[in-house]
């Protein structure tokens, strides 16, 4: 089974992440994709605005009913911060006959190397770069490309500011939002 490996804070999850993963799924051939919320990211220590448990709620609803899309909490059970190559190992103790492709954001292409263990990491999967904004990503970097200009932080700045986040996010999640009252001013 080739299985996409789509890790991130998904603080919160949106329209972008969801088209990408299913560019990423259908140009690569792959048989499902694994979104894995990071407990927290080494890369973004200040830390995230919505409680792991909130994310992971926020992507099982904004995945509910597609075809080939999973989620994993499997970084959730580990102290942070959430290193790839350690949830790799998992995936690959656990699943053993499983290609794993990793799919990373354009944002993390020119920080890959100080990610922990990267050679480890190219070993035990195959990366291809996902890009929502057309960035220049150097030609030995698989890409799968759409043009969506949404981000996580955008989304978080506009509830904060109480403006409306309806069509940037799938309906379920943002009533997830609304109902906790996530990313509103303290």
């Amino acid at each position: 089974m080739r299985t996409g490996i789509f890790g991130g804070s998904f603080d919160p999850i949106h329209h972008g992440h969801l088209i990408l993963a299913r560019a990423a799924r259908e140009k690569l051939g792959l048989d499902r994709i694994v979104f894995i919320p990071a407990h927290q990211s080494p890369h973004k220590t200040e830390g995230t605005p919505a409680s792991a448990e909130d994310r992971l709620a926020m992507i099982q609803l904004a995945i509910a009913g597609e075809d080939g899309f999973e989620v994993a909490d499997l970084e959730l059970h580990r102290p942070p911060p959430s290193y790839t190559v350690d949830t790799l190992r998992e995936l690959q103790t656990s699943h053993p006959n499983d290609e794993f492709v990793l799919l990373i954001g354009a944002d993390n292409v020119s920080k890959f190397e100080t990610w922990y263990e990267p050679d480890e990491i190219r070993r035990r999967a195959q990366i291809v770069v996902l890009d929502r904004a057309h960035h220049n990503i150097p030609g030995e970097w698989p890409v799968v490309r759409r043009l969506v200009d949404l981000s996580s932080t955008d989304l978080r700045a506009r509830v904060s500011a109480g403006r409306s986040i309806r069509y940037l996010t799938p309906d379920a999640v943002c009533d997830y939002i609304k109902a906790k009252g996530l990313y509103r001013p303290a």
